[in-house]
């Protein structure tokens, strides 16, 4: 029996499947490579020195996803797929609306043809929108700033009544804080498309030459310095959640949410001077205004995942730092060229 992964070529599916491949399990790729890269299954290969198999389909395209469970034993499923840009998602709401949704409501109907009925759903901190307390617990009040939070806020809802409607399904909501750094090889990472919407890979291609400095939007808001302060979770870390996760659904029923975070909240400042601590490298940076749907601050709670998973996050922010700064010099232009700039 295998595990299917959706979105198995992004960012935190590709550590994903490393880790999966690396505690024995079997998988299987799906990704439609529209805003990831076929390189970083290569090399997931290469590092776990295993080939598996990998479907270049759209979840859109609920034929084709078909027969990836015909002429595979899937079991469970891992569903990362999904547009991820929340400035993006603003300016384009129904592209939003319709991929992330409709790729899951054909996924959901495929595994029950098929009697597949265990799923680890991608989610996010978003859904939480604009907490008002600190860290935030599983229990919180949900709402959403932005179309692609709404998203994952209305894919958690259509799972739950998924198990409503049959109680067979066994569901894992994994509510992700900030995902950074890369695999310590340095050969798998975060390659984002055009300019990067995430800090940590701006502050790296700032540091490398890529990007002539790095804006901080907003400085006013009440926080330590007046940075917006998050929760930075190491993708690896991130990636053993996953895991466990997985193995929790393997016994048991039902649907759950689990914050995957930290606990601890460090602002953009302290972000870029715990970069150049790490890395000996200085930042370029210049203050900008707020930007829309942007909140002061937001770590997470995870007693739960600890409690009932059996899962901490272990890397500290130094660690993440040089991992992620290890992975820019080494792919100066991500998964596109394997020069190191001099």
């Amino acid at each position: 029996m295998a595990i299917l992964i959706t979105g198995g070529a992004g960012y935190i599916g590709s550590h994903t499947c490393v880790q999966l491949i690396s505690q024995g399990y079997k998988i299987v790729v799906v990704d439609s490579l529209s805003n990831s890269n076929i390189e970083s299954l290569n090399r997931v290969s290469e590092l776990t020195d295993t080939e598996f198999p990998f479907y270049n389909v759209n979840l859109l395209d609920p034929d084709s996803l078909e027969r990836v469970f015909e002429e595979n034993h899937i079991d469970s499923v891992i569903h990362f797929a999904g547009l991820k840009a929340v400035g993006e998602s603003v300016l384009r709401p129904l592209d939003y609306y319709h991929n992330n949704l409709t790729g899951t409501f054909n996924l959901c109907k495929v595994m029950e043809k098929f009697h597949v009925k265990k799923i680890v759903f991608s989610s996010s901190a978003t859904v939480y929108g604009n907490p008002k307390l600190v860290p935030i617990k599983e229990d919180a009040p949900l709402s959403a700033t932005s179309p692609y939070g709404q998203t994952k806020l209305m894919t958690e809802q259509v799972l739950r009544d998924l198990f409503e409607a049959d109680s067979g399904w066994s569901i894992a909501l994994l509510r992700y804080f900030n995902p950074i750094g890369a695999h310590l090889s340095g050969r798998i990472g975060e390659d984002p498309t055009g300019i990067p919407n995430n800090l940590m890979p701006f502050i790296s291609q700032v540091a490398i030459g890529k990007l002539d400095q790095l804006s901080i939007y907003g400085n006013d808001y009440a926080t330590v310095d007046g940075t917006g302060v998050r929760d930075y979770i190491h993708v690896v870390d991130l990636a053993k959640g996953h895991i466990k996760a997985l193995e929790h659904l393997m016994g048991t029923t039902g649907v759950e949410a689990f914050n995957l975070g930290t606990g601890k909240g460090y602002s953009v400042l302290q972000m870029v001077k715990a970069f150049e601590k790490a890395t000996r490298t200085a930042i370029t940076y210049s203050i900008a205004p707020r930007r829309p749907g942007d909140i002061a601050e937001c770590y997470a709670d995870s007693t739960k995942a600890k409690k009932v998973l059996g899962w901490v996050a272990e890397k500290e922010i130094e660690e993440m730092c040089r991992d992620t700064w290890r992975w820019q010099q080494r792919n100066p232009h991500g998964y596109k060229h394997d020069q190191v700039l001099t």
